[in-house]
């Protein structure tokens, strides 16, 4: 026991010492148990908790405070699209194979830090799409693919929030905020009109997110062989592969819920 609390003990005070500074004194940053303890409640509550405290109560109403959420979530959307256009990509330094956190102007560098820790708390402010879903009593919709990729998101953005906040991850940011802005505006409409959850160009919302995939992981991909270019490789060399895992179960999403199969001639 003594040398899994050392342990713990020393991870800890890792992280601290290699946190940016510049997002050190922000919330969730500077140490591991806030995301930790963020991480394991959703998760307890997804899988167990939320299921067994609706077992025997009626779905919740909550319409209204969705529409809100969708509000919410594509106005701050919006906004992080806008701010990542003004501080990276109509700057004059920006290059597509390789974007650093600007050394020059350190104001400009705080506001871009700040912008990304705002990225990763839109990502906290996605985990209630899963609880209104447990509440509303949709627990079909609360797939391996949901659950995953809302842990995954907010775990390694935590990451490079802490550790390398800015640079490249930018775009990926930019074109996710874009996805959510179209997303959640979706979701708002179907509050408003239930019908939209039958529109024909629905399954173009899941050909959206498996495009990001591609467009994201060729460009992960396209940076490993830039020679100058500082920003850690093994960043794009851990996402990549959870690029290629995510598009392959979206894909398999999309087949089942929109390719239907042929019928067998008798």
């Amino acid at each position: 026991m003594s040398v899994l609390l050392n342990s713990i003990q020393q991870a800890t005070e890792w992280v601290s010492q290699n946190t940016d500074p510049l997002v050190k004194d922000l919330w969730f940053m500077g140490s591991v148990w806030p995301i930790t303890i963020v991480v394991i409640s959703y998760l307890y509550f997804v899988l167990k908790g939320g299921p067994e405290f609706m077992k025997f109560r009626n779905p919740y109403n909550i319409d209204r405070i969705v529409m809100i959420y969708n509000a919410v979530q594509v106005l701050f959307s919006t906004y992080l699209v806008k701010e990542a256009f003004r501080l990276v990509w109509l700057r004059d330094d920006y290059r597509f194979y390789c974007f650093e956190t600007s050394k020059e102007d350190p104001d400009i560098a705080r506001q871009q830090v700040y912008t990304v820790w705002l990225f990763l708390a839109s990502r906290f402010l996605d985990l209630l799409d899963t609880v209104f879903f447990i509440l509303r009593k949709k627990q079909s919709q609360v797939t391996f693919l949901h659950v995953y990729h809302h842990t995954l998101v907010i775990t390694f953005g935590w990451s490079l929030t802490n550790f390398y906040p800015g640079g490249q991850v930018a775009f990926f940011g930019t074109i996710n905020g874009i996805v959510h802005v179209i997303m959640y505006s979706y979701y708002f409409l179907t509050i408003i009109n239930p019908e939209y959850k039958k529109a024909w160009w629905k399954k173009y919302l899941t050909t959206l997110q498996l495009v990001q995939f591609v467009i994201t992981g060729l460009h992960a991909f396209i940076t490993l062989f830039e020679p100058d270019c500082n920003f850690p490789r093994i960043i794009m060399l851990l996402a990549i592969p959870q690029d290629i895992f995510m598009f392959i179960l979206f894909w398999d999403f999309y087949k089942k819920a929109y390719i239907k199969p042929k019928k067998i001639k008798q």
